[in-house]
């Protein structure tokens, strides 16, 4: 059974140095710790402006489901672009830190701060406003869904 140390949680926003480095917070560097992670693979996240990042993990869950589909197919050639073509390996320096790259950049919004967002076995970088944009959004489908069905909103699901 997996426990808390073994997963993402929580966000915070650091900021981009001169250098165009951020820190991983301390409990994601605990994590990919835990796990062993000394390179970090990234991809662009589909329909969202974020980078979603982990270890070699990640990118194994996405070849798993590739392995699923025929190798001649549409549907593999766009997995397999957007797993190979739109993905990188971001390295740490001694210092817990990561370079903001271009790459990051582009499809993100990111300048001068970023915000790291646990989603369990990855999290994503963001630039702060359009994560709150985006989580306002999410809250607002959950808070929808959740009345259409009659429950309270004090009730854990």
């Amino acid at each position: 059974m997996s426990n808390v140390s073994d997963r993402f949680l929580s966000n915070s926003i650091n900021n981009i140095d001169a250098k165009g480095r951020a820190s991983v917070p301390a409990p994601f560097r605990q994590v990919l710790a835990a796990k062993g992670f000394r390179e970090l693979y990234a991809l662009q996240a589909i329909g969202q402006s974020a980078i979603d990042v982990g270890g070699m993990d990640l990118l194994e869950r996405y070849e798993t489901r590739m392995a699923e589909e025929d190798p001649f197919s549409e549907e593999y050639a766009d997995m397999s672009l957007f797993a190979y073509g739109d993905g990188a390996f971001l390295k740490f320096d001694s210092e817990g830190r990561i370079m903001i790259t271009d790459f990051i950049r582009t499809h993100t919004g990111i300048t001068d701060r970023v915000a790291f967002v646990g989603r369990s076995h990855f999290f994503q970088l963001w630039e702060p406003s359009r994560f709150e944009a985006h989580r306002a959004e999410a809250r607002a489908r959950l808070t929808a869904r959740r009345q259409g069905r009659g429950v309270s909103e004090s009730t854990p699901e």
